[in-house]
């Protein structure tokens, strides 16, 4: 597959921002951009997985237990009053004891479970973080022969750039992800800036990127 960017003849330092605008539909494009849609998904996945796993199964996952068993209660409670208003039913008192016995049965039995159902979340953590390394490493193939060629043809040129040349359709955390894989092997530098960015959670990433997006220069070291 050939590169992207169609340079027309002229030298990097002579290509500006303007030369960006123009975007030809090319199938490596399209299953990169597919690719970055799965990362995404997968990561937001993965993001959901390990906050149920924090709450449920944190440090203080047994009062949480407790609280929701309570909550529950409560719960119960107050549908078991509305029905009898409504309906005008009264409920013997040994229907409302024998319903709770019955719901604190099976919360002893879930809690029981505990260890099961945490395992159980833990593969799931682990398929979702498998899956995400998956697409980036498929989008990292997929860019040596797309973006990385782009990018180093251009250079030096900023993340901003190369968001408006992709018509702002990849995500700048997703590229600065990807261009990141050139950084470590040697062969992008950045500029002065510092990506203090790349140290954020990927949503809070891609919010602080486009603050500075446009002060994030690549230069190309091949």
């Amino acid at each position: 597959m050939s590169s992207m960017l169609k340079t027309n003849g002229l030298d990097a330092k002579d290509i500006n921002e303007k030369y960006f605008d123009d975007h030809k539909e090319l199938d490596v494009y399209k299953q990169l951009k597919q690719r970055e849609q799965a990362w995404w998904k997968s990561h937001q996945q993965l993001t959901l997985l390990r906050e149920r796993q924090m709450f449920w199964f944190g440090d203080n996952s047994f009062m949480m237990w407790l609280l929701w068993q309570l909550v529950s209660y409560i719960v119960v409670a107050m549908v078991l009053m509305l029905l009898s208003k409504l309906l005008d039913i009264s409920f013997p008192l040994w229907q409302y004891i024998a319903l709770f016995v019955v719901q604190t049965l099976i919360f002893v039995v879930m809690l029981g479970f505990k260890d099961r159902f945490a395992r159980q979340l833990e593969y799931k953590i682990n398929q979702a973080d498998l899956s995400r390394e998956e697409m980036l490493n498929e989008m990292t193939i997929l860019a040596s022969d797309s973006l990385y060629r782009d990018v180093h043809a251009k250079a030096p040129i900023t993340l901003k750039q190369i968001y408006r040349y992709y018509n702002a359709e990849f995500r700048l955390v997703s590229l600065q992800r990807l261009l990141q894989k050139e950084v470590d092997a040697g062969r992008l530098m950045y500029g002065d800036q510092k990506i203090e960015a790349a140290l954020l959670p990927l949503e809070l990433a891609d919010d602080a990127l486009k603050e500075y997006a446009r002060g994030i220069i690549y230069k190309s070291l091949i």
